[in-house]
């Protein structure tokens, strides 16, 4: 039995981690922490991270980290320094530097480390893989679109400086792009829409070495939301992944798909590497994004309140 707690209890962490960890027989969930308040899981509730970590040492086998990507360079060094074997929401840092530093720390205290890109596991994305091996891609196309007032309702921590913004969204199609293609995804140029009053941008394009392959990242989508990759390869074929890897459809035919469970399958992987003692970092995503911040081009639009 693998013993784990959960740092940071928001939505993600209530609406998938937990029912994640109760339908696998290999976790016990044995403490959360969070400023919040009690969330009454039956578990110890713990007001702050370094509670728990203390209070968790021969209690717990692993943390799992769901706090905004800002608290969680600190709070996994502490929990690896501690012992304890660690699994991060996803972005798993706001650096680069920060997450090399971690699979390092990671790898000299002999314990595991295990970035979860959720969307990664969609069921359309190894499929869609398999589709487009070998292939050469002709034209990309990304578009993902949602109402952040809807999605992130009173989370002032993606507007700061290292919230991400839009591209906390947008990391997801990244992630889902890293697993997929047959060759790295690179960034030519980007623009950002960055809202008068905010640090993070609230909208997002990019454009990719390639030939006419783009992304369009907004949160400003007010008509439902568009989840979409949409691929052409030089031989003709077209692939969507759509609903944010949900479905896909092949030559405009709709693909039988595995019931979507990422979820489950990130704790059944989180399980496989702690049996196995191994590490699984995959930095791919946040190297895009990193880059698209690197090259971008600002503009300033309407104050968001």
């Amino acid at each position: 039995m693998i013993r784990v707690a959960i740092i940071g209890f928001g939505k993600i962490a209530a609406d998938q981690h937990l029912p994640a960890v109760a339908s696998d027989p290999r976790f016990e969930l044995v403490g959360v922490a969070t400023p919040a308040g009690d969330p009454e899981v039956g578990v110890p509730w713990y007001g702050d991270a370094a509670e728990l970590l203390a209070a968790m040492d021969g209690a717990a086998d692993a943390i799992a980290i769901c706090t905004p990507p800002g608290a969680r360079y600190a709070l996994a060094h502490e929990a690896l320094r501690a012992g304890f074997d660690v699994l991060l929401e996803k972005p798993p840092a706001t650096t680069l530097g920060e997450l090399d530093a971690l699979e390092a720390l990671a790898r000299a205290q002999g314990r595991v480390l295990y970035t979860a890109w959720h969307s990664q596991y969609a069921p359309s994305v190894a499929p869609a893989a398999a589709v487009l091996a070998c292939s050469e891609i002709a034209m990309l196309r990304v578009s993902w679109r949602e109402d952040v007032r809807k999605w992130h309702p009173g989370q002032e921590w993606i507007w700061d400086a290292g919230g991400f913004g839009v591209f906390d969204t947008g990391i997801n199609a990244l992630s889902i792009l890293s697993r997929i293609l047959p060759v790295p995804l690179l960034v030519r140029a980007a623009s950002l829409s960055v809202p008068d009053n905010r640090q993070a941008p609230i909208a997002a394009t990019i454009e990719f070495v390639g030939t006419d392959w783009q992304a369009e990242f907004d949160w400003r989508f007010d008509a439902g939301e568009e989840w979409l990759i949409h691929i052409t390869t030089c031989d003709g074929r077209r692939v969507e992944l759509r609903d944010g890897g949900a479905r896909l459809l092949v030559d405009g035919v709709e693909q039988p798909l595995d019931a979507d469970r990422e979820y489950p399958q990130i704790y059944d992987r989180f399980a496989t590497l702690i049996k196995a003692r191994a590490c699984a970092v995959d930095r791919e995503p946040l190297r895009i994004a990193a880059d698209a911040f690197m090259v971008a081009r600002r503009e300033s639009v309407a104050a968001f309140r």
